[in-house]
Formats: structure tokens, C-alpha cells, sequence
């Protein structure tokens, strides 16, 4: 695949629902409220994607971030956001960090074959270079985007103004 491909699937073309036109619009008091029959509110899931995204990126830079012992480490352990302030953090580090794989994968050939060091056993099994990263990264994003997708179809806020397909 290309880095085009790469690049415009980070920020939800094609197939692929845009992560921040997913969360842009909807309120604090939205984005934590649940939908019956899903675990997790809007902004729990865009904690957990924050949470990732963070762990690769410092990985990434060569860091040696704790791999948690459970995914349950990697959501707030209270409800997400707890406020407009909290909300607007969570989206902007989203974005951030959204742009930071952008740029990554406009990297040269040679360095998105650079073997990224595993801090994980787990990680050891998988293709370890970054562009492996960025692909994880790709499809980590895309299954939780879609979960945000549903949690907001079934609390009657999608599609969002952004845009989004409506089935």
C-alpha cells in the first residue's frame, strides 16, 4: 500500500469514518453519556484511543512506555469526560496525535522500514517496523471509530455535522 493510502486512512477517507469529524461536535455531557447495551461512552473510547496512540508514539521515539497488565488500564478508571475542559483535551490530543502519524507516514522508504524496539512480548510476535506501527495504528482507530459511530447512532447524534455515512 502506499503512503497516500496510509495517510488518507489515518484521517478516515474512503471507508474509513473521520476520527475527529467523529467527535468535533458532540458536547461533553454527550460524548459521556452510555448507550444502553455498550460498555464504553464516546469519550471513554476516545480516551482508550488517545491512550494507544500515545503508547506507539513513545515507542516510536525509542521510550520504553509500561505495557499495561490489562486493556482495563488503558480506559479512565471513572467516567470520561467529567467536564467541557476534560472534553476539549481529549479532542485536541486526538487530533495531535493523529497529525503526528500523518507526518510518520510521510516518511521516506527507508525509515518507515525502521525496526521499532518491542516493549511487549506480544509485540515480538508482529511485524515490528514503523510502518507496521502505523498500520496497527490505522486499524486500531478504524474499530474504534466505529464503535463511536454506533454508540452515537444508538444516543440519536449521528451522523455528525462533519459528515459520516447513514445507513
Amino acid at each position: 500500500m502506499t503512503q497516500r493510502v496510509l495517510t488518507e486512512l489515518l484521517r478516515g477517507k474512503g471507508a474509513h469514518a473521520d476520527p475527529i469529524a467523529c467527535v468535533e461536535d458532540l458536547s461533553a455531557e454527550l460524548a459521556a453519556r452510555h448507550a444502553a447495551g455498550f460498555p464504553h461512552s464516546v469519550g471513554q473510547l476516545v480516551f482508550h484511543m488517545n491512550y494507544w496512540m500515545e503508547y506507539e508514539l513513545r515507542r516510536i521515539r525509542g521510550e520504553k512506555p509500561a505495557y499495561p497488565e490489562h486493556n482495563s488500564e488503558s480506559f479512565p478508571a471513572a467516567p470520561a469526560p467529567t467536564d467541557a475542559q476534560e472534553w476539549d483535551r481529549l479532542r485536541t490530543q486526538m487530533g495531535k496525535f493523529l497529525g503526528e502519524f500523518e507526518e510518520m507516514a510521510k516518511s521516506p522508504a527507508h525509515e518507515l522500514q525502521r525496526e521499532i524496539e518491542s516493549t511487549h512480548d506480544g509485540d515480538k510476535k508482529i511485524a515490528g517496523t514503523l510502518e507496521a506501527v502505523l498500520w496497527q495504528m490505522v486499524a486500531h482507530n478504524s474499530y474504534h471509530v466505529g464503535q463511536i459511530a454506533m454508540v452515537r447512532r444508538a444516543l440519536g447524534a449521528w451522523p455528525p455535522r462533519g459528515g459520516g455515512d447513514s445507513w
